[in-house]
């Protein structure tokens, strides 16, 4: 009997797709279909980093819609995390998938295993779905984050692709192994990261994303878009001091 009351509860239920931080979550979604179709068909990876970026901007609009028109609903959470799944999931796992076919490597360990050893790279997208599954039933995640997030892993991922890409960074089969390995790792560490979301816009409080997001528009100014697997770096390496010090604290 309680089953079929909840079945008739779900019946009953009304739900609203087209919302609009449900169609911002859409465009972050599509956005991230074309980039895994423009890796897989064309090898593309200035494209796709360029369709992640936009995937990334359609993520921070639809919380920061849903929370401005108090619009905010369980299957815009699912939504959200679906979206990501592909975008900053897939995405990145494809884009090292890639960069593995072109890059040069360290030891000769035969056809056979070099080439056995680029489904490694698949590690991010089976950890990104583990650390996704893990934020939605985690409810200490509202000001800060609990292991790497999925997005600033995309950017890290499609950034240093498209420097090796262009060839301004030669990154070896060894060291995308390493990378995919460590980041997949870093996605479901208990690190506690910060998260750059403004409760207010005082100095009080948000030092921390002050001095972030200044030093990173500095990096930025100087080094261009080499800077962006540096601000992601840099990043991981506050936040890794930080739960340090405040653990030890505990």
């Amino acid at each position: 009997m309680p089953i079929i009351k909840v079945l008739n509860c779900d019946r009953r239920m009304k739900v609203r797709f087209f919302t609009v931080p449900n169609l911002l979550t859409l465009g972050n979604l599509l956005c991230g279909s074309y980039a895994a179709v423009v890796l897989i068909a064309d090898h593309n990876l200035p494209t796709a980093m360029l369709l992640i970026v936009a995937a990334a901007l359609f993520d921070f609009c639809d919380g920061f819609a849903a929370r401005l028109l108090h619009c905010a609903s369980p299957i815009g959470v699912q939504l959200d995390s679906l979206a990501d799944m592909v975008s900053f999931g897939l995405v990145p796992s494809l884009a090292l998938y890639t960069l593995y076919d072109t890059a040069p490597a360290l030891f000769d360990l035969g056809d056979g295993i070099t080439s056995a050893a680029r489904l490694l790279t698949l590690v991010v997208v089976a950890f990104s779905a583990l650390r996704l599954a893990k934020f939605n039933i985690d409810d200490t995640q509202h000001t800060e984050f609990c292991g790497l997030p999925t997005p600033a892993n995309a950017l890290l991922c499609l950034s240093l692709g498209v420097l090796a890409h262009n060839g301004t960074l030669v990154i070896h089969k060894e060291v995308i192994l390493l990378l995919a390995v460590l980041t997949a790792l870093l996605l479901i560490s208990p690190i506690r990261m910060f998260a750059l979301k403004f409760k207010s816009f005082g100095w009080r409080g948000n030092e921390l994303r002050y001095s972030f997001i200044a030093v990173s528009v500095v990096l930025a100014a100087v080094f261009g878009f080499a800077a962006v697997p540096a601000i992601i770096a840099l990043y991981i390496a506050v936040s890794t001091v930080r739960w340090a010090i405040n653990s030890r604290k505990k």
